[in-house]
């Protein structure tokens, strides 16, 4: 039974109902000697602290914190090899050499992933990373109709944080509910999303890195993943037509791709950010000085013999990924493009409530930065400004605000 799936959570209420009205109806039946009647109601009471516990946690955890069972546990491991591939990460096998890799997929379950055309899901085995793992994908509206039959579609990567599923990005944050009507009318442009697994490994965080031995999450990331998108469907190739994104560790994990990859990649959203791997402990790339250095975005970015012709858009809360975020603007030259965005403290923490309502604004910042404007009956068309999508005026100023009032733009 999924951890995620309705059978489970209705499983969970019948039970929690049970454990209620078993104390009620049974607590004065209850005959025998005293230390059995004692017994007897400890085990009900106990019982039904633990379903509620249960249920509780299950209603949290379909936020998609843990995707299924062996994530729990910490038992998961999705790579079978890990061999040193290089600086490129390629391992010198030319991109385009390798042989086309033909999918199936089929429609993902659990919260949210039925919505706005369904999100399809296949399981993924790394040629290069050495990676197995699942990658879930949603199709724009326009994808399957017959007037853009021979447009490619531009793609962005969706990474989770730490410990994380890839299905949160829809099944919390919920973005294709938010984009498919803004991508229909015109608004914000048809992007195909992507969203990998990024936990690979037992109770660890890769950092999104390659660390030979251990695993090659980069190269999974950049490399493998791009290559099933375009072999399957009628992507834009890279990096003019792809970015990534994501949020807390997954935000860490696209500016560095990014910065790493500026021939993969064409721009990069971090939410809630950091720069030093040290920003999550578990990190792999944490362990050392020597790897926290190589995996540091903002040292990446400095140390780069030429500024990388990326554009970066980056927001965080005071010590929540604004300083960091500034330091990367203050470090950055042309053609390197930052956008930064100040948080208010008064938005909320650190959670999915602070990052859902920045879905909109943030791909009306991709459909201008990357050039890639909606499309209508095949063909591109000048972009509107970002909508609202809905939102209130709150939910705006707390994904948007600068200190000014303003955006923060290099």
């Amino acid at each position: 039974m999924s951890l995620t799936g309705t059978p489970f959570l209705c499983t969970l209420i019948a039970l929690s109902v049970a454990a209620l009205v078993l104390p009620l109806v049974l607590w004065s039946r209850v005959r025998g000697p005293r230390v059995l009647r004692t017994t007897a109601r400890a085990l009900m009471l106990l019982f039904a602290q633990r379903t509620a516990v249960a249920l509780v946690f299950t209603l949290v955890n379909n936020a998609n914190l843990y995707g299924n069972w062996a994530d729990l546990l910490g038992t998961g491991d999705h790579v079978q090899q890990a061999a040193n591939l290089g600086a490129d990460g390629t391992g010198g096998i030319a991109f385009k050499r390798l042989p086309k890799v033909r999918q199936t997929f089929e429609s993902a379950t659990g919260p949210g992933m039925s919505a706005a055309g369904g999100v399809r899901v296949t399981q993924l085995r790394g040629r290069v990373s050495g990676v197995n793992a699942e990658v879930y994908v949603w199709l724009p509206p326009q994808y399957r109709e017959p007037a853009y039959r021979h447009h490619r579609f531009p793609v962005v990567e969706l990474l989770p944080g730490y410990p994380g599923s890839a299905k949160a990005w829809f099944g919390s944050l919920h973005a294709h509910e938010q984009l498919e009507p803004l991508m229909r009318d015109g608004r914000v442009a048809p992007f195909i999303l992507v969203a990998p697994r990024t936990n690979l490994l037992a109770a660890k965080d890769t950092g999104c890195a390659n660390v030979p031995g251990t695993v090659n999450a980069d190269t999974w990331l950049s490399i493998d993943v791009p290559k099933m998108v375009t072999d399957n469907f009628r992507a834009q190739s890279a990096p003019r037509g792809w970015a990534v994104a994501g949020y807390s560790a997954g935000a860490h994990c696209a500016a560095r791709l990014a910065v790493a990859h500026p021939d993969r990649y064409r721009a990069a959203v971090s939410l809630s950010g950091y720069n030093d791997p040290i920003g999550e402990r578990d990190s792999l790339t944490a362990q050392s000085p020597a790897l926290r250095s190589a995996n540091n975005p903002l040292l990446m970015l400095r140390r780069s013999p030429v500024p990388p012709r990326i554009a970066l858009y980056l927001s965080g809360r005071p010590h929540d990924g604004y300083e960091d975020a500034v330091a990367l603007e203050q470090a950055a030259e042309a053609p390197t493009t930052v956008h930064v965005v100040h948080i208010p403290k008064s938005a909320g923490g650190h959670t999915m409530a602070l990052w859902r309502p920045q879905v909109v604004p943030v791909f009306g910042w991709l459909t201008q930065e990357m050039g890639v404007g909606p499309v209508r009956a095949g063909r591109a068309v000048p972009p509107r400004s970002p909508s609202t999508a809905g939102a209130t005026p709150a939910e705006l100023a707390s994904g948007t605000a600068s200190r000014a009032g303003a955006v923060r733009r290099r």
